[in-house]
């Protein structure tokens, strides 16, 4: 109601400047490709950014995941790795994790590889933030769900995905704190293990790793697509 904004983002383009789109929601929220009815009504997805604002595809130049060390999720809908007792509520406890604006008490569950194979796949992801690291460092092992046993594609309808049994691996906990750290060789080893192997299993790159609520609590990883777009 202010202007015509795709007017003037193009006008910014043309001019040389970058422009950040950031999204709102996750992408198994978006109306067309998240787990339908329990979505919102609009492109939680990157093409959401060209439909809302009015700008073509091709001056998309970097797409960026960001997703928490573990998955979580508010209100209903299906949701594979969604841990129900103590260990749910330590996350939730860890990572303070309640709604923003209702104070909702979030679901929570351990990370989930396929759901992050899908979402970059619809979305076309350059490259991943992992937020929320810390909150996983008092865990002595830190299952991760690899795969739905009998599938390998991601389930089309909720019904589905609701049914489906995940595969873990377990992969060791680092037990020490990470909060705060700046520099990726100061992660304890097994840290750094448990994020390649998130890397190494959902097929894309992490770029930045944020170890507290803090903007300096930080880590941008050298040589990562992701600098190339800042």
């Amino acid at each position: 109601m202010v202007c015509d904004t795709a007017q003037l983002l193009h006008d910014t383009m043309q001019a040389g400047k970058r422009v950040l789109f950031e999204g709102a929601q996750g992408s198994m929220l978006d109306v067309d490709h998240g787990t339908y009815p329990f979505v919102t009504s609009s492109s939680a997805t990157a093409g959401g950014a060209c439909t809302g604002a009015g700008i073509p595809p091709t001056q998309i130049h970097g797409v960026v995941g960001v997703s928490k060390a573990y998955t979580t999720r508010v209100g209903s809908g299906p949701f594979p790795t969604e841990l129900d007792g103590e260990e749910g509520e330590r996350i939730r406890q860890a990572g303070n994790e309640y709604g923003a604006v209702t104070g909702r008490p979030r679901r929570c569950g351990w990370f989930d590889v396929p759901l992050l194979r899908y979402t970059a796949m619809i979305n076309g992801f350059t490259s991943l933030v992992i937020t929320k690291l810390d909150v996983l460092d008092e865990f002595d092992e830190i299952p991760v769900c690899t795969g739905y046993r009998g599938t390998k594609a991601m389930p089309a309808t909720f019904r589905e995905l609701e049914a489906v049994e995940p595969v873990y691996e377990n992969l060791p906990g680092w037990r020490s704190p990470t909060r705060g750290l700046t520099r990726y060789q100061d992660l304890p080893p097994r840290a750094r293990d448990y994020l390649k192997f998130l890397s190494a299993r959902t097929g894309v790159e992490i770029g930045c790793i944020s170890t507290g609520p803090e903007r300096d609590e930080t880590i941008l990883i050298e040589g990562s697509r992701l600098l190339d777009l800042l």
